[in-house]
């Protein structure tokens, strides 16, 4: 658990730094641009890795990882259905559409509907601590953008109406690989059971 817990507070303090923007102007003064994007990327990276790594030795050994519930069955059923909204999202993030104008921050829409899905489906210490976190980070920087009136990398770009039929072709062609492939050979579980 503390691998997981470690990556976690990485990964979530460099990702808080954006929204204090003295520190972020600070730092972004002291290394420049390229140099704070790369400690960002890097520190990112690393937190990532443990938090990966953690919550993969947690579901090796049940033993340090505790079921706290079961959830029923048509748990798992909603969260398949909210992973197609999160990949359209997710998606959106990207090209600039009138999906992404509406969903004003796309990638955070993605991540809390992400994490929402698998905390419904997942009963244990691990998930609850893994999709928990990134839900609680998701909400709080949902309204730390909006309190910032900090627009998303690609701003208020709306795009063309074909934009938003390639983000939800992309976004569903993404959903059907997960779905049917890659959860299963990268995660070890299959959503559909």
């Amino acid at each position: 658990m503390l691998v997981l817990v470690i990556g976690l507070i990485v990964f979530f303090a460099i990702h808080l730094v954006p929204s204090n923007a003295e520190l972020r102007d600070g730092l972004t003064a002291r290394f420049g641009v390229m140099g704070y994007r790369a400690i960002f990327s890097i520190l990112s990276l690393i937190g990532l890795v443990l938090i990966v790594l953690g919550f993969w030795k947690l579901q090796l050994h049940p033993g340090k990882n505790p079921q706290l519930w079961y959830p029923p069955v048509w748990t798992r059923h909603i969260a398949v259905a909210l992973m197609l909204p999160a990949m359209i999202a997710l998606v959106a993030a990207y090209i600039p559409s009138r999906i992404h104008t509406m969903l004003k921050h796309p990638m955070l829409v993605a991540l809390k509907l992400w994490a929402l899905a698998h905390l419904l489906a997942n009963g244990d210490l691990a998930a609850l601590v893994l999709f928990g976190s990134f839900l609680a980070f998701g909400v709080y920087d949902r309204i730390s953008v909006k309190r910032r009136h900090a627009p998303g990398p690609l701003g208020d770009k709306t795009g063309p109406w074909i934009n938003d039929v390639i983000v939800v072709v992309l976004g569903c062609v993404f959903y059907a690989v997960i779905l049917l492939w890659a959860h299963q050979y990268v995660i070890g579980v299959s959503p559909l059971g």
